[in-house]
């Protein structure tokens, strides 16, 4: 299994995420993901700078670490060819390094262009002709579309990678997985659903497509004092109880606050593990293995404290971790 490190760029500014990111790839991650998003979930998290630019800043300052998008929306906020130009310098900037998560997007970010939020279904009819849109301009084409929700004229990328650039993309259910499973490189998802798993493998076995990687996110709160830490995931992070259904559609931080207000601390920490128990959060990420993923990247709540979770627990914990995977 691959173990990675999350660049939440709603808590932290572009600086120390560029300094976190080489700080994690020095620790020994094997990969790192960056969110992309436009606000953040709560006030509280306080950021949301523009992680493409973040990561191309990191792709300068990292040499071994694989970089991802977890997730790019490329429906509303960004037209699909224009993501598709953002995906292939990445992976020069990256040499080959990068690797571009889709997904179908959150009202939250995706209100900022003063467009209507559509419905799940046809948002994820807008995010299959993205994919297509991308995917041939990655391979190289002269691309003209005229699809149903989007139209692409005379498009072509000038710099691109020769091999391409991998794409994953983030479904939920049985009918994202039949949609997708024929489109994408990998899978992102974020329970830990051995069913969802298996109905992906099948469906890529049905069209003859090599099994794909299964990546999958954990939310931590890390401190050397317990009580610290359950006062900081509550703070920044009792909105990740909600489930994708709601996070999909609450347009402003007003709402994720008014959602969330009944949330006790005692509620988030029954499921982000919180202090200095390493062995908790190895607990936490054991589900994920045990579903079938082969990618999880930890995000470890919260801006203060990043430094001390670098300098002193991640190096232990990897250790814990990959001892305890499978091989």
């Amino acid at each position: 299994m691959r173990f990675g490190y999350t660049l939440m760029t709603e808590q932290s500014g572009p600086k120390d995420l560029v300094r976190y990111a080489a700080q994690a790839e020095r620790r020994g991650f094997d990969f790192e993901v960056s969110s992309d998003h436009d606000f953040p979930w709560l006030d509280a998290m306080g950021h949301s700078p523009y992680a493409w630019s973040v990561l191309g800043a990191v792709a300068q300052v990292t040499e071994r670490v694989e970089l991802m998008t977890y997730v790019t929306c490329p429906t509303m906020r960004y037209h699909p060819a224009v993501v598709a130009q953002k995906a292939a310098t990445m992976g020069l900037l990256s040499d080959g390094r990068f690797i571009l998560g889709l997904g179908s997007g959150e009202n939250l970010n995706e209100h900022v262009v003063g467009e209507r939020w559509p419905a799940v279904g046809e948002r994820h009819g807008m995010l299959e002709e993205a994919v297509v849109i991308i995917r041939d301009l990655l391979d190289g084409e002269d691309l003209t579309f005229d699809g149903q929700h989007f139209r692409v004229d005379s498009a072509r990328l000038w710099d691109r990678p020769e091999d391409g650039v991998e794409i994953a993309v983030a479904v939920s259910g049985a009918q994202s997985v039949s949609r997708f499973a024929p489109l994408a490189d990998h899978l992102v998802t974020t329970e830990p659903e051995a069913a969802l798993v298996e109905q992906w493998s099948a469906a890529r076995a049905e069209n003859a497509l090599v099994p794909s990687r299964v990546i999958g996110q954990v939310p931590i709160c890390w401190d050397r004092d317990e009580a610290s830490a359950v006062a900081r995931a509550h703070e920044m992070f009792r909105w990740s109880g909600l489930g994708w259904g709601v996070n999909a559609d609450l347009p402003t931080t007003r709402g994720f606050e008014a959602a969330t207000a009944a949330v006790r601390p005692e509620d988030v920490a029954a499921s982000v593990p919180c202090g200095p128990d390493l062995d908790k959060i190895v607990a936490a990420v054991q589900p994920y293995w045990e579903a079938g993923f082969t990618d999880v990247a930890v995000v470890q709540v919260g801006d203060e404290g990043q430094d001390d979770f670098l300098d002193r627990a991640a190096e232990p914990l990897l250790e814990k971790i990959r001892a305890a995977a499978p091989s």
